[in-house]
C-alpha cells in the first residue's frame, strides 16, 4: 500500500503530460458543406417568360430595385449555384419607375402619367397614405435595349398578348395596340413576346401567365364584360374576362414553343384575387354619421325606398315575380343610416331589378354588405364630393359609387368560374408538358389567412402595408413576398427534377421600401 501511494505523484505527472498534450475536442465544428444539384433539369440558360409578377413589378411601378428582387432572378441565383448562367434583365433607368413616350408622360391626354412613379408610404394631414414619389423617371420606352433578355416579364399583358406580333411595336404603341414595356426590348416590330423568349434556346424556364386575364376585370370593380363564350380576343377590352378556351389555347401554345427542343420548366396557377389586399382593406361600412346628418339622409331615401316597395309588389301582382323575390329585394335596396361610424356605402348595382321603366327615379341602388368588395382605390374616394359646389353630394353617401369602386358578388362569381377554369387548364397542361407545378393559389390564401412564420419569429401576412406580404399597391407583392413565392418555385423544382437547390432568407428582402 505504502508502495501505491508512493506512485501517485508520479501518476499525477503523467496524466497532467496526457493532458498537455491533446489537442481539444471541437464541440461545434464547421458544418459539412453542402453540395448542391440539379438533379435531371439543365439550368443553363433560363428564361422567365410572364407578366408583373414575372417582372418584378412592385408598388404600382417596374424600379431597378424591384427587378432586382423579382423571384426570377431569385432563381436564377439559385441555379447559378448548380452551373445556371448570367440571367440579362431589361432594367428600367432609375428606382423611380417613371417613364416618358417621346418625352410625354401622357398620352392619353387625361392629365396623369401613363407610366407613372412607384408608390412610398407619405405621412398626410390624414395619416399615412401611399404617395407616388416625387421626380421624373428618366425611362425613355422610345430608347431600344439592345440583346435578348432572360427576364421576358411584361407588365400588363394577359396571356394572348404574349402571343401577338407588333406587341412591342413603337408605331403600334401610338394607338394602344402594343406594351410600352415590350417596346423597350422587343427584337423587332414583329415581335412575339413568346418567340423572342423560345428563340434564346433555353433549357429551363418559368411561365406564369394568366392573371391579367381576371385581375384588369376585377380590379376595375367588374365593369368590363365576361367575356366567356367570346373566341376572338380582339373583340375584348382591357378590362374583359378572357374565355376560358382562349386562355388554355394560349398557354398551350407557349408551352409548345418553349419546350420545343427539350427545355424543362416551371408553371404556376394563379391566385384568387380575392386574397389580395386591393379587395380586402377598405371596409364596406366606413361611413361616420352624426345623428342629424343619418335622420336627414333617411328621410331623403324614404321616397326611394317607398318607391322600390311599391314596384316590385306590382310585378308580383302581374306575376313577373314572386312575393318571396319581392320581399328579398326589398331589403336588399332598402337605405337606411343610423348614428355612428359604420354605416354602409351606397352603390349602383346593374344585377338588381331594373324598375325604371315603372318609375325612372327608381335606379338600381343599395347599400353595400359584408359580402361587397370594396377596391383599394375607393378608400380616397369615398367621402369626396362630386360636386364641389355642393357639400351634400358626398360620394358614397348621397351619389351611389359606380361599378367601378365595388366587385358585387355576383362579379366576383364571373371571377371565380373564370379562375377554376384557368387553373384546371394550368395544372393539365403541366401534367402533359411535364413540367414543375406551384400551386400559387394556396400559398396566396395562406398568405392571407395564417401568414408565413420566419427565422426570427416574426410572421409575413397579406395585411396592407404593414403586413410585409404585399406592396403598396396592394396587388403585386413586396421583395420579402417575392422571396416566398421564390421558395414556393424552388420546392417545386427541387420536388419535381430531383435537385436541391436551396431556400432564399426572405427577411433579406424588406417587407416595405421605406423611400
Amino acid at each position: 500500500m505504502k508502495k501505491l501511494f508512493a506512485l501517485l505523484p508520479f501518476l499525477g505527472l503523467f496524466l497532467i503530460s496526457c493532458e498537455d498534450d491533446t489537442t481539444p475536442i471541437d464541440t461545434n465544428p464547421d458544418p459539412t458543406p453542402v453540395e448542391y444539384t440539379a438533379g435531371s433539369a439543365n439550368f443553363t440558360k433560363y428564361v422567365a417568360v410572364g407578366n408583373s409578377l414575372t417582372a418584378g413589378f412592385s408598388d404600382n411601378a417596374l424600379f431597378r430595385a424591384g427587378q432586382e428582387a423579382s423571384f426570377p432572378n431569385m432563381l436564377a441565383t439559385n441555379f447559378a449555384l448548380v452551373g445556371g448562367g448570367s440571367f440579362e434583365i431589361p432594367y428600367m433607368a432609375d428606382n423611380l419607375g417613371g417613364a416618358t413616350i417621346n418625352g410625354e408622360t401622357d398620352l392619353n391626354m387625361d392629365g396623369s402619367p401613363d407610366i407613372g412613379n412607384r408608390l412610398i408610404l407619405a405621412f398626410t394631414a390624414n395619416g399615412p397614405a401611399p404617395t407616388p414619389v416625387s421626380g421624373q423617371g428618366s425611362t425613355e420606352i422610345t430608347n431600344k435595349l439592345s440583346g435578348s433578355f432572360n427576364n421576358m416579364g411584361v407588365p400588363g399583358s394577359k396571356s394572348y398578348e404574349l402571343l401577338a406580333p407588333g406587341y412591342g411595336s413603337l408605331a403600334a404603341l401610338a394607338i394602344g395596340a402594343a406594351n410600352p414595356y415590350f417596346v423597350r426590348f422587343s427584337s423587332s416590330e414583329t415581335a412575339t413576346v413568346i418567340g423572342d423568349a423560345a428563340a434564346q434556346g433555353a433549357t429551363f424556364f418559368s411561365l406564369w401567365t394568366g392573371a391579367n386575364d381576371i385581375l384588369l376585370y376585377a380590379t376595375g370593380g367588374g365593369a368590363g364584360v365576361d367575356r366567356t363564350g367570346n373566341l376572338d380576343p380582339s373583340s375584348y377590352s382591357r378590362s374583359d374576362i378572357t374565355d376560358p378556351n382562349v386562355f388554355a389555347g394560349s398557354l398551350d401554345a407557349m408551352l409548345q414553343a418553349m419546350t420545343a427542343n427539350g427545355a424543362s420548366g416551371v408553371i404556376a396557377n394563379l391566385p384568387n384575387v380575392t386574397d389580395i389586399p386591393y379587395f380586402t382593406t377598405v371596409p364596406h361600412n366606413p361611413v361616420p354619421l352624426d345623428a342629424a346628418t343619418a335622420a336627414l339622409l333617411n328621410q331623403s331615401y324614404g321616397a326611394y325606398n317607398a318607391g322600390v316597395a311599391g314596384a316590385l309588389n306590382f310585378l308580383v301582382s302581374q306575376l313577373a315575380i314572386t312575393q318571396e323575390e319581392a320581399d328579398a329585394e326589398i331589403a336588399k335596396r332598402t337605405i337606411t343610416f343610423s348614428p355612428g361610424n359604420t354605416n354602409a356605402v351606397v352603390l349602383f348595382d346593374e344585377d338588381l331589378t331594373d324598375l325604371t321603366g315603372i318609375n325612372p327615379a327608381l335606379v338600381s341602388m343599395r347599400q353595400a354588405t359584408e359580402e361587397d368588395l370594396m377596391v383599394l382605390t375607393s378608400r380616397t374616394f369615398i367621402g369626396t364630393l362630386a360636386d364641389p359646389n355642393n357639400p351634400t353630394s358626398i360620394n358614397g353617401v348621397a351619389v351611389p359609387l359606380a361599378d367601378k369602386w365595388v366587385l358585387t358578388p355576383e362579379e366576383q362569381a364571373s371571377v371565380e368560374t373564370a379562375l377554376t377554369a384557368y387553373n384546371q387548364t394550368i395544372e393539365a397542361l403541366a401534367t402533359a408538358y411535364d413540367l414543375a407545378f406551384v400551386d400559387a393559389n394556396s400559398l396566396l390564401n395562406e398568405l392571407k389567412t395564417t401568414g408565413f412564420q420566419q427565422t426570427d419569429g416574426s410572421v409575413v401576412t397579406a395585411t396592407f402595408a404593414t403586413g410585409g406580404g404585399f406592396s403598396l399597391d396592394g396587388v403585386h407583392p413586396s421583395p420579402r413576398g417575392y422571396a416566398i413565392l421564390a421558395n414556393a418555385f424552388t420546392a417545386a423544382i427541387n420536388a419535381k427534377y430531383g435537385s436541391n437547390l436551396p431556400k432564399v432568407e426572405p427577411l433579406n428582402f424588406t417587407g416595405l421600401y421605406i423611400d
